[in-house]
């Protein structure tokens, strides 16, 4: 199997009420790409959130007594506190640079997934409201311009319990299902697959934050061609959900 990731470069600085599937189209064309059937389209949360006005002005904001007190704690400006709390349905652990919250998605991630990178000084974008429903909407509209079957991810970058570094991670997914049960299977012994089951959604994500990058590089949105297992996982109805570890199994958590 070989897989291309395709960054789609000069897409504009999104703006709220933007058309994402109109702005990708056109800067593909004008890199003469064309979206063909099996595609899987992976877009940054952070312009997904700007068009859709998911706009946090971090100054505007009046902190509360537990915004303070856990400022002290992390160092953290405390207006960025107040919006990390209004994101979260549960503070799960601090620390002296960091909170980890469950955000009212039901992710458990640092800052309740609230970014401050590639906004204007004062704003911060928190994670989609309904991420499931934004990916679907952008395929769907990307579906109808070019008559091609595709899978559309929003990712987010995400650390990890137990490991340094951020990777890509999938927040939203529309087209396909985001975690490939293998149980039933057989490895090259000839040992059935008893609990393996895949995240592909946050594979595909690392693998496009690997062409979409961190900082400066200006490519929210890529293409990941190829993908042999496409057909297999195609689902229009697929969420995110099977990604979320219920909390009555998390044994990491009090």
């Amino acid at each position: 199997m070989e897989i291309k990731i395709i960054g789609i470069r000069n897409i504009p600085l999104i703006k709220k009420g933007d058309d994402l599937s109109q702005l990708i189209l056109k800067a593909a064309d004008d890199q003469n790409i064309r979206v063909d059937d099996g595609d899987i389209l992976v877009i940054a949360e952070t312009v997904v959130a700007k068009a859709e006005g998911n706009v946090i002005n971090l100054k505007s904001i009046e902190p509360g007594k537990r915004a303070h007190e856990l400022a002290k704690l992390t160092g953290k400006e405390v207006e960025l506190v107040e919006a990390i709390i209004g994101e979260s349905n549960e503070i799960v652990k601090v620390g002296p640079d960091f909170i980890i919250s469950e955000t009212k998605h039901g992710f458990v991630c640092a800052n309740a997934g609230i970014d401050e990178s590639n906004v204007e000084k004062g704003l911060a974008t928190p994670i989609p409201v309904n991420p499931d429903f934004s990916a679907q909407e952008i395929r769907i509209k990307i579906e109808e311009k070019t008559q091609k079957k595709i899978a559309l991810i929003i990712s987010d970058t995400q650390g990890r319990a137990f490991r340094e570094g951020a990777i890509g991670t999938a927040i939203g997914v529309s087209g396909m299902e985001p975690l490939w049960d293998r149980c039933g299977e057989f490895d090259l012994y000839g040992r059935e697959l008893k609990t393996t089951s895949i995240a592909v959604a946050d594979e595909l994500s690392s693998a496009a934050s690997l062409v979409m990058g961190q900082g400066n590089e200006g490519i929210p949105v890529v293409i990941i061609r190829g993908v042999s297992y496409f057909k297999k996982l195609q689902n229009e109805g697929a969420t995110i959900n099977p990604l979320v570890r219920p909390k009555k199994y998390d044994v990491f958590r009090d």
